[in-house]
């Protein structure tokens, strides 16, 4: 009897069992029996139904460009938080909040999600939507200077290394 097809029948993906689990734990209010059984529970449920959900998979390309990367994503939120919060605390006049479409060069979902997660993780801007086509990225900036150039600095400094990990 071969019990592997049945274990990923029931945990199509283990570690976010795992993570589902341990996440219900620590945010529930109390560290009882009956929160830790329904955090195995939504453990088991979660997975089962995300699996069914995500049809398409991470293509994972060279992960060499992924330390830079991580540097250059805390340096910009140290970066941006500094900027936002004198920005936040001078007179309102001086910040001029503003849309851009973001054309994008990566297909791969996953590594769009990465892009958005760390646009949306760097103060001052906020992914607000995907195109229908995933073509474009509608980014929101509390202070927009020059368009053309934040395009060009997103596309350097995030979307460039994302391509190679996510092909």
């Amino acid at each position: 009897m071969n019990r592997r097809p049945l274990f990923r029948r029931v945990f199509p993906s283990p570690s976010l069992s795992v993570m589902v689990t341990g996440f219900w734990v620590l945010m529930s209010d109390s560290f009882t029996l009956g929160q830790i059984l329904l955090g195995m529970v939504l453990g088991v449920v979660v997975p089962l139904f995300a699996a069914r959900l995500d049809r398409e998979f991470a293509r994972i390309g060279t992960l060499r460009p992924l330390p830079k990367l991580v540097c250059v994503t805390l340096w910009d939120i140290l970066v941006s938080n500094i900027r936002v919060a004198i920005q936040v605390l001078g007179p309102e006049r001086r910040i001029h909040p503003g849309f851009i479409w973001l054309p994008l060069d990566i297909a791969n979902i996953h590594g769009i999600a990465a892009l958005t997660s760390m646009i949306t993780l760097t103060p001052g801007t906020v992914s607000a939507a995907l195109s229908d086509d995933r073509r474009y990225l509608l980014v929101h900036v509390l202070h927009l200077e020059d368009p053309d150039a934040l395009i060009k600095e997103i596309k350097r400094r995030y979307e460039a290394p994302l391509m190679e990990i996510f092909p």
